[in-house]
């Protein structure tokens, strides 16, 4: 592609970006199931004080109502049978230990409420920031003795699904300080570093444009205090570093692996941003 037709390209995309603006429908109230309200709308976290964004909403905000009220009740939410899925595998004894997640962690809706609240998150003894992910990987291997989980399938997605749903309701409160700063540095650094041929960055679609429509698909912050999330486009669940993946790609770029360092940094990064909304477990997006 010659530097003329590029140009023009990006500028096709910054022209689809701006138009067709629509507000997104705030205040709208996200209830499951007729009795838990969930927040997805609230004051933007003090670090994002520099980007000029004061309010910050969950993506169901910008979906459509339909989409919105599969969210809203869990018979409907095709979400919850990766739950179900992670459920049937937390109490199934698995790898050399012969010992099943249960066994250990006892009751899930115990021992897990909070859990997804503050991932990811510094890991004293590995030296590292872990997603939950990575978590769940660890416990496989160092504690019962199994294979870890592939990431990107359906498998590891699944048990990150039921143990998200432990916290569902609970507000996003990942930590950025100590010894997590410096990964949390690294992921705003990616955040706003401009990737492929389009030349655009996480901040130029969920931080310049976000309730603007790109072609047919209505921008929203970008958050994801509602991974893992079912995509209706996909047909299936998909992780924040899948998610990932997918935004890079779209830049017509090489991306990162879904297990790599930068995605675990662009993660606990993006994360922050959504401190204070509610974790919605599994949600639901087109």
């Amino acid at each position: 592609m010659t530097r003329k037709i590029l140009k023009s390209a990006i500028s096709a995309v910054a022209l689809s970006l701006l138009a067709g603006a629509a507000a997104a429908e705030v205040g709208d109230q996200l209830q499951v199931n007729g009795d838990l309200d969930l927040v997805v709308e609230t004051a933007a976290p003090a670090h994002m004080a520099d980007t000029g964004i004061r309010t910050i909403y969950s993506g169901w905000v910008f979906r459509d109502a339909d989409t919105q009220a599969m969210q809203m009740d869990d018979f409907d939410n095709p979400g919850l049978l990766y739950v179900d899925q992670g459920a049937e595998m937390w109490a199934t004894p698995a790898g050399t230990s012969e010992k099943s997640c249960a066994d250990c962690h006892g009751d899930a809706s115990e021992s897990m409420a909070g859990v997804r609240a503050v991932y990811p998150k510094w890991n004293e003894s590995a030296g590292e920031v872990r997603s939950l992910q990575m978590q769940i990987n660890a416990c496989r291997t160092e504690q019962q003795g199994a294979e870890a989980f592939k990431y990107g399938k359906d498998e590891i997605n699944a048990m990150e699904a039921f143990i998200s749903m432990q916290s569902r309701g609970m507000p996003v409160n990942v930590a950025i300080d100590g010894p997590a700063q410096s990964t949390w540095e690294q992921g705003k650094e990616l955040y706003y570093s401009r990737f492929g041929q389009l030349e655009l960055s996480c901040a130029s679609c969920h931080e310049q444009n976000y309730d603007n429509y790109i072609r047919a698909d209505h921008l929203s912050q970008g958050q994801i205090n509602g991974f893992p999330v079912y995509r209706l486009k996909d047909t299936k669940l998909t992780s924040s570093a899948g998610r990932f993946v997918g935004c890079v790609r779209d830049t017509r770029a090489e991306t990162f692996k879904v297990d790599s360092p930068e995605f675990v940094a662009l993660e606990l990064y993006v994360a922050s941003r959504g401190n204070g909304l509610s974790v919605e477990g599994v949600s639901v997006r087109h």
